[in-house]
C-alpha cells in the first residue's frame, strides 16, 4: 500500500512539472521537445487518475472501519457490507495501477511487425499458425487497431508458412511486445483419423516498426533483385518481375515480397520489414544482447521452448512465464485477450523489478 502511494507521489511531482513546462510559450518554439514532453504527460495522468481514486478509497475504507465500534448493530452491518464494497475497489484499483506503474519502453508507442510462422509439426503447425493470426487479427479489430498483412505464404491445407503484417494502432508495441517466442498447442488435428492428440508449435515475433528516422539505410548497402511472383504449386502469379528480393550486404538481412502486383509496391513493404529488422538488431546491440534477437524472441520451434500453452481438449491456455492457466480457450483464440495479457505484463514488470533491485 505504502509503495503505491510513493510511486503515485513521484508521478503526481511530474505532472505538476510538466504542465508547468507545456504553459511556457517559448516551449512551443521547440514542436518536437513539445510533443514528446506532451507524450509523456499523457501517459502520466492515467497513473495520478487512479491514484486519486485509490486515496479516497483508502479513506473510505478507514472511516467505515471506525463504524464497526459503534453500539448501534444496523450500523455496523451497514458498515460491514461497505467495506467488503470498498475493498474490492481497493483490490481493483491495485491491479490497475500495478499495470499503469509498469516501467514504460522507449517502443511502447510505436506500430510493429508481427512475423508468425509454422514451427514443428508440419501441415499442422501451418494451421496452428493460420489460428494465432487471425487471434491477433481479431484482438486487433477489438482494440481498433488495423492489419495490413505485408507478406503471406499460405500451404494447400489453408495454413500458413510465414506471414508477416503491420499492425498500427495506439499503444500496440506496449500490448504485443511480450507475445514474442514459442507457442505450443495441443490438440486432435483433423487429419487424425486415430483422435490422437498432436503437439505442434508456432513462432511468434514482434518488432517495433522502424521509421525512417529511426534507421538510416545506405542505399549502397543494398542489393536489390527482381523476380517474377509464383504461386502454388510454382506457378507464375504474373508475367512480370513484379517480386522483390533486399539483401542488405553489411548485415547479410534479406527480405522479399511478392504479394503485390506492383514491384514499387513490393519494394516499399520489403523496405519497411527491412528497416524494423535493422532497428532491432541496433537495439539489441546497445543492450548487449545476444547478436540476433529475432532467435532469441522464436527460438527452434522446439515443444521444449514454448511461452505458452494452448490445449484444445481442455479448453486450457497456459502461459509459462506468469503462471497462469485460463479455462476459456475459445475465447482467447477469438481474440478476447485482456486477462491473459494483463497477467503476462505485471508478471514480467515484477520480475524485472526483482533484477533491477537485485543488481
Amino acid at each position: 500500500m505504502a509503495d503505491f502511494l510513493d510511486k503515485i507521489a513521484v508521478f503526481e511531482q511530474r505532472v505538476a512539472q510538466l504542465e508547468t513546462q507545456l504553459a511556457d510559450p517559448q516551449l512551443a518554439k521547440d514542436r518536437q521537445r513539445f510533443a514528446e514532453l506532451g507524450r509523456e504527460l499523457a501517459a502520466a495522468r492515467p497513473v495520478v487518475e487512479a491514484g486519486e481514486r485509490y486515496r479516497r478509497t483508502l479513506s473510505g475504507i478507514e472511516d467505515t472501519r471506525s463504524m464497526l465500534e459503534d453500539s448501534d448493530p444496523e450500523l455496523v452491518e451497514m458498515a460491514r457490507s461497505e467495506l467488503e464494497t470498498l475493498e474490492a475497489e481497493r483490490e481493483a484499483l491495485e491491479r490497475e495501477l500495478r499495470l499503469l506503474l509498469v516501467p514504460r519502453d522507449p517502443n511502447d508507442e510505436k506500430n510493429v511487425m508481427l512475423e508468425i510462422r509454422g514451427g514443428t509439426g508440419g501441415d499442422e503447425a501451418a494451421l496452428f499458425a493460420a489460428d494465432l493470426f487471425r487471434m491477433y487479427s481479431r484482438y486487433a479489430e477489438k482494440r481498433g487497431w488495423k492489419v495490413e498483412p505485408l507478406t503471406l505464404s499460405e500451404t494447400d491445407a489453408g495454413g500458413l508458412k510465414e506471414v508477416v503484417a503491420l499492425v498500427r494502432g495506439d499503444r500496440v508495441y506496449s500490448r504485443l511486445k511480450h507475445e514474442r517466442g514459442v507457442h505450443r498447442v495441443q490438440r486432435v488435428p483433423q487429419t487424425e483419423s486415430q483422435g490422437r492428440i498432436h503437439t505442434s508449435t508456432a513462432t511468434v515475433a514482434v518488432l517495433p516498426e522502424a521509421e525512417e528516422v529511426d534507421v538510416r539505410i545506405d542505399p549502397k548497402e543494398l542489393r536489390v533483385d527482381v523476380f517474377r511472383s509464383s504461386g502454388p504449386g510454382g506457378q507464375s502469379v504474373n508475367t512480370t518481375d513484379s517480386a522483390v528480393r533486399i539483401t542488405h550486404v553489411p548485415t547479410g538481412l534479406v527480405v522479399s515480397c511478392q504479394d503485390e502486383k506492383s514491384q514499387h509496391k513490393n519494394k516499399a513493404r520489403a523496405m519497411k520489414i527491412l528497416r524494423s529488422r535493422l532497428l532491432e538488431a541496433e537495439q539489441q546491440r546497445q543492450a548487449s544482447e545476444r547478436a540476433s534477437e529475432r532467435l532469441d524472441q522464436v527460438g527452434s520451434g522446439e515443444r521444449s521452448e514454448k511461452i505458452r500453452t494452448y490445449n484444445f481438449p481442455q479448453s486450457r491456455v497456459t502461459d509459462h512465464r506468469a503462471g497462469v492457466t485460463l479455462h476459456r480457450l475459445e475465447e482467447v483464440i477469438e481474440g478476447d485477450m485482456e486477462e491473459l495479457l494483463d497477467a503476462v505484463h505485471v508478471q514480467l514488470a515484477a520480475e524485472d523489478e526483482k533484477r533491477a533491485v537485485a543488481t
